[in-house]
């Protein structure tokens, strides 16, 4: 009788254990939490149509775009995929570097991760992201990393640039105290 009450409570353990999913650490997260908002997103979009527009009569384009803005775009984006590579993003920019914080989950267990991206111009004029370091804490970085955020970071130039986009010309993305500043010329 009393092997079958601890076979039962082991039992039990073992499957609340499994049924829930289990922290298993990584890198702290930088700063205090980036708010995530539709607001955020649609205030980047008046941003760049009223940029776009100003644009039109200078043939500058000036943008700033905040880690609120940034981070909400982000997290819209990869919560629209299926099986997002990353959970809960929170993207700070810094020292000239995008630093993305976020989760991944794996089976029943939840890591922090940390990759930072440097973020330029290629000669074309289009943004080039290189992931200057990754850290996935327990787990292995993803082979798909680099493509995804690459892709998430195109689109959005992309996008939100839409029918000017072949007329324009990226010449500048700086990032420093929480600002990316992205500057470029329409022809």
């Amino acid at each position: 009788m009393y092997r079958k009450r601890i076979l039962l409570f082991l039992t039990a353990l073992i499957s609340a254990t499994l049924a829930c999913t289990m922290f298993v650490g990584g890198p702290e997260y930088s700063e205090g939490v980036i708010p995530v908002s539709a607001e955020a997103v649609e205030s980047l979009k008046a941003q760049i149509e009223a940029a776009v527009l100003a644009g039109a009569q200078t043939g500058t384009v000036t943008l700033q775009i905040t880690e609120e803005q940034i981070t909400s775009y982000i997290a819209f984006r990869l919560a629209a995929q299926e099986n997002p590579a990353l959970l809960n993003p929170q993207v700070y920019l810094r020292d000239g570097q995008m630093q993305v914080y976020g989760k991944v989950q794996r089976s029943y267990f939840i890591a922090n991760v940390l990759v930072v991206l440097n973020v330029s111009v290629d000669e074309l004029g289009q943004p080039r992201v290189e992931i200057a370091s990754a850290d996935f804490g327990p787990f292995p970085v993803p082979d798909g990393l680099k493509q995804s955020l690459t892709a998430i970071i195109t689109e959005a130039y992309t996008g939100s640039l839409g029918p000017i986009a072949t007329g324009f010309r990226l010449e500048s993305i700086s990032i420093a105290n929480g600002l990316m500043t992205v500057t470029g010329q329409i022809r």
